[in-house]
């Protein structure tokens, strides 16, 4: 059961990442927004953490289960301990952080790195045999 719920949460990313894909290259304005928003109040930055935290575990636990393992426990492993470092880092400096990658990220420049959310989103989904 815990399997097919950590599928679930895979599929999700995968199109959680390409519908991120369509948001950078259709509205890069209202994507930048969004990122000024990052870790912009405490319920935001706590649920980052935690959905971050949710998806790296999903990650391993059906890592065996796809195409490339490793590349699956690298990644979730990745997001489990970033998940955990920002946990322990100020709220402030997350967003500190967020609204200078803002400012450095024009809106032209999502419109150009929008393709790697979809191949990764579509990457993600075909190691699930789903495409």
């Amino acid at each position: 059961m815990i399997i097919h719920i950590a599928r679930f949460i895979t599929i999700l990313f995968g199109v959680f990442l390409i519908s991120a894909g369509f948001l950078m290259l259709f509205k890069p304005k209202r994507t930048r927004a969004l990122l000024r928003k990052f870790a912009g109040t405490n319920l935001i930055n706590y649920t980052e953490i935690i959905l971050r935290l949710i998806v790296g575990i999903a990650l391993i636990l059906i890592a065996d289960s796809c195409k490339l393992p490793e590349a699956f426990k690298v990644l979730g492993w990745f997001m489990v301990v970033t998940a955990g470092i920002l946990l322990f880092v100020p709220r402030t400096l997350h967003h500190s952080f967020s609204l200078k990658s803002a400012d450095v990220l024009k809106p032209e420049y999502f419109q150009l790195i929008s393709p790697f959310a979809f191949l990764f989103g579509g990457l993600i989904l075909y190691n699930l045999d789903l495409i």
